[in-house]
């Protein structure tokens, strides 16, 4: 495909919902992939094994590739970024094509891509400098790229604050290459806070009227240090001197 776009989308998934408006209120060109090529997408299948470069073929050269869906076999991160290169041209004189990968808290605490073994590193505050799980097959997938270039707290952040990160680091390149970041609202949400807001009447809020009584807990949300972990993500905002717009639970 003899195309070029700013940002090629590999995985048109739930970010691609407030990514794709966002590029095209900022005039920024894109082109997003799935699996069956539903609703104007490009058809294409990642498979984490093959090094057969024809699916390859069918994408447009981009300037920034990002990549949403999880890649958890060793090697599959490398082999798709030598592949895209190989098929789009890109020689010592060619403009380099950057690459982002979407991630996963779960590497560092407790979340569900953490391994087997439940290991948690035991410290209240994480950042993206904090040691994270090397064994994770998810982190070693995102460990490629950068060489190539029980219930306590929640962190979220909203969609249209992930694709105003995605374009940020698409448009300064060279403050995020080969580098790891950790993306929050700035925010730390208590599921005990959650559940006894939102969960049913009765049932939920019971639950947790008891653990406070049992863990002496006078008021809610609880503090991180009484959680015990938190994430904390001041250094993406502040590198690329932005601000989450979206910065509570629940505001669509």
């Amino acid at each position: 495909m003899e195309s070029t776009v700013d940002l090629l989308i590999l995985g048109a998934g739930w970010t691609s919902t407030f990514l794709i408006p966002l590029c095209q209120s900022r005039g920024i060109s894109s082109s997003a992939t799935s699996r069956t090529g539903r609703d104007d997408t490009i058809a294409f299948e990642f498979d984490p094994h093959s090094l057969d470069p024809r699916p390859y073929q069918v994408l447009p050269n981009a300037k920034t590739v990002l990549i949403t869906f999880p890649i958890k076999v060793q090697g599959a991160s490398e082999r798709l970024v030598k592949l895209y290169q190989q098929t789009h041209g890109e020689g010592p004189e060619s403009p380099k094509t950057a690459f982002i990968q979407l991630g996963s808290t779960g590497i560092w605490d407790r979340g569900p891509t953490l391994d087997s073994s439940g290991h948690v590193f035991g410290h209240v505050w994480t950042d993206r400098h904090s040691k994270f799980d090397e064994a994770n097959d998810r982190a070693k997938a995102e460990m490629e790229l950068l060489t190539l270039a029980p219930k306590g707290s929640i962190h979220m952040i909203h969609g249209l604050d992930v694709s105003r990160a995605v374009l940020a680091v698409h448009e300064h390149f060279n403050r995020a290459t080969g580098e790891r970041w950790l993306l929050t609202d700035l925010r730390v949400y208590d599921w005990w806070d959650l559940a006894s807001a939102w969960g049913e009447e009765g049932k939920q809020p019971r639950w947790v009227r008891e653990m406070m009584e049992e863990g002496d807990i006078k008021a809610l949300p609880r503090s991180p240090e009484t959680i015990g972990r938190a994430m904390e993500s001041r250094e993406f905002w502040t590198t690329f001197e932005l601000e989450p717009v979206k910065g509570r639970l629940g505001e669509e």
